[in-house]
């Protein structure tokens, strides 16, 4: 199971386009590059697993794993990077500026709708971060 994200990069945020299986889900929203530090960059470029995650907050989510020097970096709504995240990718029905989208929400039960049901399975799905 392949998802892809394809970014760009800004200096108030980084804009993605994903991918599940060649068919685009939906657009993702990030911080901007900051050389991978915690809670204030997006995640590097690379290829990382995917698995479900609860949590009383987000309750069940999407956490990225073996991502070099971080941790708890997940898939959640957010509709503004810079206010909203923490090193984490939120999923955007709509990109809206830099690092800035709409209807997240809409967005992220769309990507769950999609990866729950083969997670649950044992598939295991591979995020592919990179440049178009």
């Amino acid at each position: 199971m392949k998802l892809e994200l394809f970014r760009q990069y800004f200096p108030n945020g980084t804009n993605g386009e994903l991918f599940f299986n060649g068919k685009k889900v939906c657009d993702t929203i990030e911080l901007p590059w900051k050389e991978n530090h915690r809670k204030i960059s997006c995640v590097p470029e690379g290829v990382y697993r995917v698995r479900k995650r609860f949590s009383q907050r987000f309750k069940w989510h999407l956490e990225i794993i073996d991502v070099k020097n971080r941790d708890l970096i997940l898939f959640h709504p957010a509709n503004n990077a810079l206010k909203e995240l923490n090193g984490c990718i939120a999923p955007v029905s709509e990109i809206s500026g830099e690092g800035k989208g709409i209807r997240s929400r809409i967005a992220f039960d769309k990507l769950k709708e999609i990866l729950f049901p083969f997670l649950e399975k044992g598939f295991v799905i591979a995020l592919t971060i990179k440049r178009p």
